[in-house]
């Protein structure tokens, strides 16, 4: 074994980074015999240097993170500030300056995760970010390595904790979604401003990274189509259950029949009960991944947290410090397929729809023609009526996204029909 220690940079020193910290000291000796060479933590950075921080040597402290990753010295930079500046700035200067780079940054690496890569090829450095997706869940690894012999054609997940057990709740106990944000909210499974995990945000992150990798396709963050799940209500999971399914909020990557082209999409939607992925409850993470010759996998486990995600963390800074033991570096960038990333409208599905109509003679008629002249199919159709108001329950056959938006349209302009009460897409049959 080697005995000069192999110096790492850490930038962040929030819930994961501390984790990181911890783990790297408690586990030194275990570290060294995987890698072959002990790990040194050789600084810190943080934006508040006079919080106390257990297990830490404020010497190793410092507020000027360019200057830590500048120095030289250091092997491999682990970025989990989070955000799109400083840290891309922080990741390009640690590659020119000879460090590789351990990153969570899901933002990041949706947005610019090409230019990144390219920065890390020239200067031939490793860029490696597991804990990106799915915290402890290995997924990246197995997409880019076990599975790099093998088509993959659909990889569809519950990706975010925060939803699954906001949905979650809504399922189990009839609670409104004001009601299990709370409780996620007092529980710390929500921030303080739920935005970017109620409204999808975070979970298309992922799923651009995840299709790109899928695929061997730059997709980026603008690619992916995404809608939230505040409007889902007690009345969907109501109807959810009359067809043996429940809902979560999916990100859903596939390829076109053809092959030529791929859709990456966030959204909630309607599963049968059956599937795998309807079982997963609380604040855990699944992926489901489909191809050619592996058949079906599934990924599961935690999605988020301080220590799942650093174990992703401290995954990736092994195989990165064994690379740089060998002078090698690990899989970079794969965009050689380079196929179309598709529109929304072109994605075919089945849907649920409910309308508040007026109860009388002739409307599901009119509401049939509707679907009729726009190529959508009727698969059911359920109709409860008092007092002069009626709800119409329509779950379609298989139809493009564009069909559907034509209909709906044209259906919100029928003097019958009062309102679309809401639309889900019906996934995984």
């Amino acid at each position: 074994m080697r005995t000069r220690p192999l110096k790492v940079a850490l930038l962040g020193c929030g819930v994961v980074g501390s984790e990181v910290a911890r783990i790297m000291t408690t586990h030194a000796d275990d570290l060294a015999a995987r890698i072959g060479a002990p790990v040194e933590l050789a600084g810190v950075a943080v934006r508040r240097p006079g919080k106390v921080r257990a297990g830490i040597d404020p010497a190793l402290v410092t507020t000027d993170a360019t200057a830590l990753v500048k120095r030289g010295d250091i092997d491999v930079v682990v970025e989990v500030i989070g955000g799109i500046e400083p840290a891309r700035a922080l990741i390009t200067t640690a590659f020119e300056h000879g460090a590789s780079v351990v990153s969570a940054n899901k933002a990041l690496l949706a947005q610019d995760g090409a230019a990144l890569h390219a920065t890390a090829q020239q200067h031939g450095k490793d860029l490696y970010y597991e804990a990106a997706v799915a915290g402890a869940i290995p997924l990246i690894r197995p997409l880019r390595e076990s599975l790099a012999g093998d088509k993959v054609n659909r990889v569809l997940g519950i990706v975010n904790g925060t939803t699954n057990f906001i949905l979650d709740k809504m399922d189990s106990t009839g609670a409104g979604y004001q009601e299990a944000l709370d409780e996620a909210t007092a529980l710390g499974y929500a921030e303080a401003d739920p935005t970017a995990d109620v409204e999808g945000f975070d979970a298309a992150a992922k799923a651009a990274i995840l299709a790109g990798i899928a695929f061997h396709t730059r997709v980026r963050l603008d690619d992916v189509y995404r809608e939230g799940m505040t409007e889902v209500t007690a009345a969907d999971f109501r109807s959810a259950r009359e067809m043996g399914c429940t809902i979560k909020l999916l990100a859903i990557c596939e390829r076109s029949g053809d092959g030529a082209s791929v859709t990456a999409r966030v959204h909630p939607a309607m599963i049968p009960l059956t599937h795998p992925l309807a079982s997963v409850r609380g604040a855990y993470n699944a992926v489901f991944v489909e191809s050619d010759a592996a058949g079906q996998l599934m990924f599961y486990g935690p999605g988020a947290g301080g220590s799942p995600t650093a174990s992703a963390v401290l995954g990736d800074l092994v195989a990165v410090c064994r690379n740089r033991l060998n002078g090698a570096t690990g899989p970079g960038e794969s965009a050689y397929a380079d196929l179309t990333v598709s529109p929304m409208g072109d994605v075919v599905t089945r849907y649920h729809i409910s309308l508040d109509v007026a109860d009388k003679p002739g409307v599901l008629a009119q509401v049939a023609t509707v679907f009729a002249e726009h190529g959508v199919s009727i698969d059911t159709v359920r109709q409860q009526g008092k007092d002069g108001e009626a709800s119409l329950v329509v779950v379609t056959h298989r139809a493009s996204d564009a069909a559907l938006t034509g209909t709906v349209e044209a259906l919100r302009k029928l003097d019958t029909v009062r309102g679309v009460a809401s639309i889900m897409r019906v996934e995984g049959e």
